[in-house]
């Protein structure tokens, strides 16, 4: 075997998921293009918008990204390197199947008032088969993941990052992540993607 590089452990499985809200498209093109394509790992982006409009943020996220960005389709494989924007409307999961783990979209009514509801994204990691969630939380109104990190710390091991009150548009979503205790890193939106990496590794 030889030359297994040992600064990054490339055998734990590890996944990215970020929720955001208000301003989050901007901060969202301050973040996603600084993650490299070689990534050691998925991610996932739940961006409150509604129908109609991931569409264009994915293809614009993925013109500025070197990692492959696009709205995620039902039974999409996760991949390393790509990342998942779940499309307004709907409630995007992660689900387990053959081994792989797909994107899959349900229906249940708005949550926090908002659907795609990041809560049901992290909730549905919970018996996924990834050793270590890195749970990024960016700007936004109200409080939308707060719960749903909570469901999934109780399950697997995880990194919290908010980013911090100064770089937010507004600073809801994050304060509620750091009041409930959640919180491991606050952090200004451009030290993010350095904290991502620093996680998470490349391939």
């Amino acid at each position: 075997m030889g030359t297994m590089r040992a600064d990054v452990n490339n055998n734990s499985r590890k996944l990215v998921a970020i929720a955001s809200s208000t301003g989050g498209p901007k901060a969202l093109q301050s973040l996603v293009p600084y993650l490299p394509s070689n990534l050691n790992a998925p991610v996932l982006i739940v961006q409150h918008m509604p129908a109609g409009f991931t569409e264009a943020l994915a293809g614009r996220l993925n013109t500025l990204s070197k990692l492959s960005v696009k709205e995620a389709a039902e039974g999409d494989v996760l991949q390393k390197g790509h990342a998942y924007l779940a499309r307004g409307g709907r409630h995007m999961n992660a689900v387990k199947k053959g081994g792989r783990e797909l994107i899959h979209y349900t229906d249940e009514p708005p949550r926090e008032g908002v659907r795609p509801c990041a809560n049901y994204m992290y909730e549905s990691l919970t018996d996924s088969e990834y050793d270590e969630i890195i749970c990024v939380v960016l700007t936004g109104m109200g409080a939308d993941g707060t719960a749903g990190i909570k469901n999934l710390k109780a399950k697997k091991k995880i990194t919290v990052i908010a980013q911090n009150e100064e770089t937010c548009i507004v600073y809801g979503m994050p304060r509620s992540v750091v009041n409930a205790g959640l919180a491991n890193k606050v952090m200004p939106l451009t030290q993010i993607a350095n904290e991502i990496i620093k996680n998470v590794g490349v391939i």
